[in-house]
């Protein structure tokens, strides 16, 4: 991790990067009873509900246990990784399965506990499958999160009951050619970052919209955001602050020694590039600070609107611009409000 993670989120693993698809915000009603997908013995009807946990957290085991309780007394099964069912409290009747691309097939809901981190986790599943998830927040600030902590209660009525609504959020859809070859392909939820490798070395670059050069530059690299994103990384590299349901994708320099390296907000259907430049020492691309691939000298880095959207449970009709003031903790003392 060669730069500071978002100031807005809990650090994944790495400098952050993000995807983008679909409209931000596309509320989508939830499935009725006789729609949802067959339970786990393909039985119409039957509920699962997979949980994701971040078992290094005294707090998440507990909030665990206590959110498998209530499912199962409502008659709802759960379905956790065996990889990690050994750190969690678990009752036999809990399915214990392998991380594998069908992990949440016959899932309706898959209900994350942790912060962003593991809720970006979460989402690389989410994405695979379709299904919702429902982010319950035991980090700092918490962004993708749905619920805090003391609402755990709350969550498995809102969940038994389904009364809960799923939004659409962009991603990013990243490919990286080398010497005009595809040499890999990624995604990313809140942004895709090039960043320098070497702390000691600039990484030279130049910026491109829409196979039109912008400026280069040296400095410690770009972020591309997804509006989602804008809260994270590209938040703490001095990018605007995005409401979710705006379609744009976001390019934000990182500590640029140039005189023109501002953070631009272009349209959905772009195409963003960085070009790491051949006499600059190699850099490396990260996605939501989870994925990571070396960028030798003259790399191309390119970025658009992903294909396939991370469906988010809401639970809450709160405005993003409440939701802003409460995580922030702004100062709002003495507004008055318009008239009535």
């Amino acid at each position: 991790m060669t730069t500071s993670q978002a100031a807005a989120q809990e650090p994944p693993t790495g400098a952050a990067a993000r995807p983008a698809a679909l409209g931000a915000d596309s509320s989508a009603p939830v499935p009725a009873p006789a729609e949802l997908q067959a339970g786990t013995d393909g039985v119409a009807g039957e509920r699962t509900v997979f949980l994701l946990a971040h078992t290094g957290r005294p707090a998440a085991v507990r909030s665990a246990e206590l959110v498998v309780q209530g499912l199962l007394r409502s008659g709802i099964g759960v379905r956790v990784l065996a990889a990690e069912a050994a750190d969690l409290p678990l009752p036999s009747q809990v399915e214990r399965v392998d991380a594998t691309p069908r992990v949440l097939d016959g899932c309706e809901l898959l209900i994350v506990l942790g912060g962003d981190g593991t809720l970006l986790r979460g989402a690389e599943f989410a994405r695979t499958s379709g299904v919702p998830m429902l982010g319950v927040n035991l980090g700092r600030v918490g962004f993708l999160a749905e619920a805090e902590r003391d609402d755990l209660d709350q969550v498995v009525e809102r969940v038994v009951s389904r009364a809960y609504e799923v939004e659409e959020r962009m991603t990013l859809d990243v490919l990286v050619r080398n010497d005009g070859h595809v040499v890999h392909t990624d995604w990313a939820l809140n942004e895709a970052s090039v960043e320098k490798a070497a702390r000691e070395r600039l990484l030279e670059v130049v910026t491109e919209v829409d196979g039109r050069p912008v400026t280069g530059f040296g400095g410690d690299g770009v972020v591309c955001a997804t509006p989602t994103g804008s809260t994270a990384y590209a938040f703490s590299a001095g990018g605007p602050v995005v409401w979710p349901e705006v379609e744009a994708l976001l390019m934000v320099p990182i500590s640029a020694h140039a005189l023109f390296a501002k953070p631009l907000v272009t349209a959905p259907d772009s195409v963003l590039a960085v070009e790491v430049q051949p006499q600059t020492p190699h850099g490396v691309l990260w996605c939501d600070g989870r994925r990571t691939v070396e960028l030798p000298a003259g790399a191309r880095v390119e970025v658009r609107r992903g294909a396939v959207p991370v469906r988010l449970a809401r639970l809450h009709h709160a405005s993003f611009t409440d939701r802003l003031v409460a995580k922030f903790a702004l100062p709002v003392a003495g507004w008055r409000g318009a008239p009535h």
